[in-house]
């Protein structure tokens, strides 16, 4: 083994010598960067002067005599493709501003006005088009910054920058401004008005700014900057020019109100037509109020009264044959914004689809009218970030205490029951930023506690769950170096029967028989737990980069009613190697080696996985992009293969996966890619899938995402049972090979009447099916083989066609078990309408479809029945929503 790792390390250090000298191109092929660049030190910075009284009307004309006059900030130079070289195209940008707002005249000149590539689409959705953006670290922290952009056809795009990274950016953030754009044959013009009150600043007479402007042409795949960051570095606001010349400004007290109104209808053609709680039209409706207050400069509390907490897009369909919960990405918009500020380093201590999700319990009647969601009756937000440099951010929600109606057919009598207890959630969050880097230190606690009054209650939720810790990023170098680590905690109480449940969950499986460093305590009232992790980065620099890291969670940590955590008892260690290039040489324009491997042990010392992996991404001369990457991981030992039960061997695999994509400034744009599994047991699996859009010069942008995945998994958990032999500690595990296959497909239609009038349409239509075979059992712990019924003489294995159940007959007894086949047809679409009829108000009508079916045959699927899906049963529903935005202050 030794000798394959030290050819495997040569194999890797002749490549990145070959690629090397590949790209050593004569000089005169090469751009290097201009030998009298400026130093760092030397800033570049512009001035804003005060225009009272000689406003500009934001028109996208920029005719008022006060453009004229102002200074020009231009001069911008290349990252792509050639870095360091002057723009190929002029770009002038001039700032001026009042006792209200700031105010941003810009001119992007041409060649030929045919070169602005451009397409008409909703807020945030810019795309490939031609744009400017303007990025403000108004608190002048080199950490944190506001983009305000707009495109060559009017488009507005707005994001927050919580961290001094050029991709860290948060979308929600959602300020109300204005922008309008006009073409001439030499230039198109963008004039930005950007109100004080959409702002965060320190409350000084003088202020200075943060400044860098970015200019995207994508005719020409050139990337222009204001300041240059070159991309063998690192950092972001850090790296800004400033914006001078602003005083006399007060930081307004932005109290902002809006008021809504909703109204929905669910016509649904899959309930059961003898349950008295089934209606086929459901017509519901509600107000609500948003909040947003200034505490002070620097804080801003978000508030919502009997909100409304739908989202306008639906969850992806899949299959989860895993023991693990399904994460979806949030959707709310309450919820989105501000969401980065919420997480830091480590776990995922706040979860935020905690707060609403579906009712916990189960009524024991065999009818009711169970809600989707929990209601929740309030929620409220603190954010901002001091001009010490202490960043705050807190969330506190209170969901309703849910009853719902039931119905016993047998007695024939109407109930109530209790499927939620009252239940507060809270998170806080604070950072503080240090030194010349920027270096952090944080610190975050959530809380959840409930008001358990039903003994049902009692038995599966905790009552009360605390989780926290503290966290670090320490930067040396300018920041070519970073330091970063964590330490947290995690503790909950609850009764007995609900601790028994966590601890037989997945995410610890306590129960382990022959897991001698953790105890399955029936009795315990209260868990316990922790978690650490330590790393050191080389994050930035011409070739080389490099991280080292560990982290590890104790079996009790425990963190799921608030956050998210898969699995605890875990000691994980990684580490990487890269050589880059971003130099553009004869074939590619830039490329990345990467050689990396992991490994990872429980507490009790059992090696879990190992893997190694090598990697190679590349742009291409023509901006066309590919990666391809290789991983091999050893056979280990397993503890949540048997789901509680002893340890499981699986074997050694390996796994490749590629993909390519055209340039990113094309109108039609494509992705493929392709993947390849396969282990020494005898699983395996392919799937392959792409993407491809169409952007029209105008309105329309289409898009489609199909995939097919077609798998053979020989070691399917399926049940466990008793009477299984003393090897196994007495109880069966049984296993199976399962033959799966997926398909689905995401269609996206985008219609853009205006930048503030679109229609979007989506629909994924999915299918996915399952059929297992070779039924067999674990025949002793630490095993990689099964004792398969149908070839054990001394065992066999019948199926029921009307009970549905598969029966195990051997020595030791009887085992039964469900016929686990699938066949699942889903097609989820919607249609939302979206009007920002008053700057900051939105009427929102949506419309949306869920259809599907389920059978037991197996039947192996393919891309084609995808359209059967078409044909499933289901429910639409549809909603209109109006809001009006109300500046108080």
């Amino acid at each position: 083994m030794k000798g394959k790792e030290r050819y495997g390390l040569s194999g890797i250090i002749l490549l990145l010598m070959i690629l090397g000298a590949v790209e050593s191109a004569p000089a005169a092929l090469r751009t290097p960067l201009p030998s009298d660049a400026p130093p760092d030190t030397l800033k570049k910075s512009v001035a804003a002067r005060r225009c009272d009284g000689n406003s500009p009307i934001i028109d996208g004309t920029l005719t008022e005599a006060i453009w004229q006059e102002l200074p020009v900030a231009g001069d911008f130079l290349q990252k792509e493709p050639a870095e360091g070289k002057p723009a190929t195209l002029r770009t002038e940008v001039r700032f001026c501003y009042d006792e209200d707002a700031l105010y941003i005249g810009a001119t992007m000149f041409v060649d030929n006005p045919a070169e602005i590539q451009s397409t008409l689409s909703r807020r945030d959705n810019a795309g490939n088009s031609e744009r400017l953006l303007v990025s403000i670290d108004s608190y002048n922290d080199n950490r944190t910054a506001y983009t305000f952009g707009i495109t060559a056809d009017g488009v507005r795009i707005d994001y927050y920058h919580p961290s001094d990274y050029e991709m860290s950016r948060d979308y929600s953030f959602d300020p109300v401004w204005e922008a309008r754009v006009t073409r001439s044959g030499a230039a198109w013009v963008a004039e930005i008005r950007i109100p004080f009150s959409q702002l965060r600043f320190n409350n000084r007479d003088v202020q200075t700014w943060g400044l860098n402007m970015n200019r995207y042409i994508p005719f020409r795949n050139e990337d222009v900057y204001w300041v240059l960051i070159p991309k063998n570095e690192t950092g972001w606001s850090s790296r800004f020019g400033t914006l001078t010349g602003i005083r006399g400004i007060q930081p307004s007290s932005r109290v902002e109100l809006t008021p809504y109104s909703v109204a929905d209808v669910t016509v649904s053609r899959t309930g059961n037509p003898f349950d008295p709680f089934y209606n086929k039209i459901d017509w519901r409706g509600n107000v609500g109020i948003d909040m947003k207050m200034g505490l002070g400069p620097n804080l801003t509390l978000d508030a919502t009264v009997n909100p409304d907490f739908g989202q306008v897009e639906a969850d992806p369909a899949e299959v989860n044959l895993s023991a693990y919960e399904t994460y979806y990405s949030e959707r709310r918009p309450f919820f989105i914004e501000g969401s980065q500020l919420l997480s830091g380093e480590g776990p995922e201590y706040f979860y935020s689809r905690r707060i609403g999700a579906p009712p916990a319990l189960t009524p024991e009647a065999a009818y009711s009218d169970r809600p989707i969601n929990t209601t929740i009756l309030g929620a409220a937000k603190l954010s901002g970030r001091l001009s010490s440099g202490l960043s705050i951010a807190a969330l506190t929600a209170l969901t309703q205490r849910e009853f719902v109606d039931t119905y016993d057919p047998v007695f024939r009598k109407y109930s109530e029951e209790m499927v939620e207890p009252l239940t507060g959630f809270g998170v806080m969050r604070v950072q503080q930023e240090f030194g010349e880097e920027t270096s952090t230190v944080g610190a975050m606690l959530t809380g959840v506690k409930r008001d358990l009054s039903s003994p049902a209650a009692e038995r599966l939720l905790t009552r009360e769950a605390v989780s926290g810790g503290i966290d670090w990023k320490l930067r040396f170098d300018r920041a070519t170096y970073e330091l970063g680590g964590y330490t947290g905690f995690s503790y909950i109480t609850g009764s007995s029967a609900a601790l028994a449940r966590v601890q037989r969950s997945s995410a610890h499986y306590f129960q382990r028989p022959d897991a001698d460093h953790i105890t399955y305590d029936p009795t315990r009232t209260s868990l316990a737990g922790y978690t650490a992790g330590l790393w050191l980065n080389k994050q930035s620099g011409k070739h080389w980069l490099w991280q080292v890291g560990s982290s590890m969670e104790t079996p009790g940590f425990e963190i799921n009613d608030a956050g998210i955590l898969q699995s605890a008892d875990d000691i994980d260690s990684w580490g990487a190697l890269a050589y880059r290039e971003n130099e553009p040489g004869l074939i590619f324009h830039n490329y990345e080696i990467e050689l990396s491997a992991s490994s990872g042990w429980n507490f009790g010392g059992v090696r879990q996985y190992t893997s190694m992996g090598l990697e190679f991404g590349t742009t291409f001369r023509n901006f066309y992009m590919g990666s391809i990457r290789f991983d091999y991981g050893t056979g280990a030992l397993n503890d949540h293969l048997t789901r509680g039960g002893p340890l499981m061997r699986s074997g050694d695999g390996w796994n490749i996966f590629a993909n390519l994509s055209n340039s990113y400034s094309d109108d039609v744009r494509w992705n493929v890619w392709a993947s390849r599994f396969s282990d020494a047991l005898g699983s395996w699996n392919w799937s392959s899938g792409g993407s491809a859009s169409v952007r029209s010069s105008g309105w329309l942008e289409f898009s489609v995402e199909p995939s097919y995945t077609r798998s053979v998994n020989v070691r399917q958990y399926v049940a466990t049972a008793d009477d299984g032999p003393a090897a196994t500690f007495g109880r069966r595990y049984i296993f199976a090979t399962v033959d799966q296959g997926t398909a689905s497909a995401q269609f996206r239609v985008n219609f853009a009447f205006s930048p503030d009038l679109t229609l979007e349409l989506y629909a994924e239509p999915f299918a996915a099916s399952g059929a297992y075979s070779a039924f067999g059992e674990l025949p002793a712990a630490g095993s990689d083989q099964l004792r398969i019924y149908s070839d054990d003489p001394e065992s066999s294995i019948a199926y029921d066609p009307e009970t549905k159940l598969y029966v195990v007959n051997d020595q030791r007894g009887t085992a039964a078990f469900a016929n686990p086949d699938f066949n699942i047809l889903s097609f989820r679409s919607n249609a939302v309408l979206r009007w920002e009829w008053v700057r900051g108000s939105t009427l929102f009508l949506v419309w949306q479809q869920n259809r599907s079916g389920y059978d037991i045959d197996g039947k192996l699927i393919g891309p084609v029945d995808l359209l059967r899906s078409f044909d499933s049963p289901g429910d639409n529903f549809i909603a209109l929503k109006i809001s009006y935005w109300i500046p108080v202050t």
